[in-house]
């Protein structure tokens, strides 16, 4: 179950684009989450004029403001900030903003606090999903757990083992020649987690390629 976003504006970026930064069929790396979530509000912020640029190109909106995401802007109030400066903090640069993607298994934006099941999704928004992942330029997937279990119960993706197959600081779900499926904690956690975060957050660093 979830809220869909009141704005028929940010409905509408999500129409046309749904993903954010780099098209996921031409990145090299692809975070896949559950839903975008934003304020319900939202149109009445100062940020968004922001938030809708980024939908727009998220890859030019990264080069023109330093910064992979309008969260991480100093105007911005609100939910998610932790997020993007945990994905922020791996070393990912504006260089790199042609090669990073985020996409949800939800294709529409939310309010509030989602509890998704098999249902809510949509099946061409799947298929499209999982085009990307198996058969797109993407050589490095991550999936945090909640993903996962939503992306098993689908049955929408039934290359995903139902365990990984490979431990360290990035476990692995699916690996074939030319691309990788890694299992990381979500980037919203904190505290206890903040060693593991870490640690991740170097294992995926050390995958950034040195010729951008």
């Amino acid at each position: 179950m979830y809220e869909p976003h009141p704005s028929h504006e940010l409905n509408t970026q999500f129409r046309h684009r749904p993903y954010q930064g780099a098209n996921p069929s031409e990145a090299t790396f692809l975070f896949v989450g559950l839903d975008a979530n934003y304020d319900p509000e939202l149109e009445r912020s100062a940020s968004f004029p922001n938030v809708l640029e980024y939908h727009q190109d998220g890859v030019a909106f990264w080069h023109r403001h330093g910064v992979h995401h309008p969260f991480l802007l100093p105007g911005y109030r609100g939910d998610g900030r932790r997020y993007h400066r945990t994905f922020a903090s791996i070393g990912f640069k504006p260089k790199h903003a042609h090669l990073v993607s985020f996409a949800e298994l939800l294709h529409i934006p939310t309010v509030g606090r989602s509890n998704l099941a098999p249902q809510d999704l949509d099946p061409l928004h799947l298929r499209w999903l999982n085009e990307a992942i198996l058969h797109g330029k993407a050589k490095h997937i991550f999936v945090s757990a909640g993903v996962v279990r939503l992306m098993r119960a689908s049955k929408a993706f039934p290359w995903l083992p139902r365990d990984s197959i490979s431990s360290g600081a990035l476990r692995i779900l699916y690996s074939e020649p030319v691309r990788t499926v890694y299992l990381h904690l979500h980037f919203s956690n904190y505290g206890k987690f903040q060693k593991q975060l870490e640690e991740e957050a170097n294992a995926i660093a050390a995958l950034l390629p040195l010729d951008v």
